[in-house]
């Protein structure tokens, strides 16, 4: 396979930057916002597209999940997690007391509402961090950026306080995103879909979550989201370990599609982290030692 060209949201020094650079044999595409880097991987624009979906402070992007769920037929294929650590940069010889405005991402603003609550500024969006540092960089007046060092180096802005984050433990979950190809399995996977109801009935949400119970199947996700139809009219967003190539995981989709008006697949692709490598091992043994036992068992099965 030649040289994927996959977008992120730009410009150079986001933290989408940082995600995109940690991936081999691509050449990476700045896009100005996400719903323009959704559009350009649905209309082949570009190979992939890689998006912030998820972050440990502030959840769920919602510009990212609403792209997938109602707007594009795109499938993930890949995630990628990395530590967000945010500080507050300015142009050199800008000093904290002198600020009239801080500018970010909105999700990064949030991620450190507690340390901006503490200052005598306007707070701004823009959309992205790096942008934002661009945005201070080029402007006379006395602006801070929330952003990544990166940013600060690329843009030559100074950090007036680092590590402004509300909690130390912050990190942001990045899928890359693709048209219609699905990640081979790995053992260690993770699936996501959305359901749509045809109706709202007491029990509905039970009896979804009841076909993953009966087959043992493991959801790390539940998220409920406007259907955009009026209020009060959800879908229903679940992520779950395992693949769609695993036979239990197939028959729990084919079995909710029969019984939902709508079953959405984005996907099933390896989860990361560093645990991943440990728990695909285990998950090889555990099924290695399954199968035996099986096979011990229909061997005195009477002929």
């Amino acid at each position: 396979m030649g040289t994927l060209r996959i977008g992120y949201l730009g410009p150079e020094g986001s933290f989408s930057h940082e995600a995109v650079s940690t991936m081999d044999n691509v050449e990476s595409i700045a896009c100005d916002t996400l719903a323009d880097l959704l559009s350009s991987v649905a209309d082949s624009s570009l190979d992939q597209g890689l998006v912030p979906i998820e972050n440990a402070i502030e959840g769920t992007v919602s510009a990212t999940i609403d792209g997938l769920v109602f707007d594009h037929e795109l499938v993930i294929v890949q995630e990628i997690v990395i530590p967000i650590r945010l500080h507050l940069l300015a142009r050199p010889g800008v000093a904290i007391e002198d600020l009239t405005s801080v500018r970010s991402f909105v999700h990064a603003l949030a991620q450190c509402r507690g340390y901006l609550h503490g200052l005598d500024v306007t707070i701004e969006q823009t959309t992205s961090t790096s942008q934002a540092a661009r945005e201070v960089a080029q402007s006379s007046e006395p602006w801070a950026a929330v952003a990544s060092t990166l940013a600060g180096e690329l843009f030559g802005l100074v950090a007036l306080a680092t590590d402004i984050e509300d909690h130390p433990d912050n990190a942001t979950r990045f899928v890359v995103v693709a048209r219609e190809r699905v990640a081979a399995p790995t053992g260690h996977d993770r699936t996501t879909i959305v359901c749509f109801q045809d109706s709202d009935r007491p029990g509905s949400l039970y009896g979804i979550l009841g076909r993953f119970a009966a087959r043992d199947i493991n959801l790390t996700k539940l998220e409920s989201r406007p259907t955009k139809r009026g209020l009060g009219d959800y879908c229903f967003v679940i992520e779950f370990e395992g693949h769609v190539a695993d036979d239990v995981v197939a028959d729990c989709l084919a079995d909710l599609q029969t019984h939902l008006a709508r079953v959405k697949f984005l996907g099933s692709y390896p989860v990361t982290g560093v645990e991943a490598t440990g728990r695909r091992e285990e998950v090889a043994e555990a099924r290695r030692s399954a199968d035996q036992w099986m096979k011990e068992i229909r061997s005195r099965i009477t002929p």
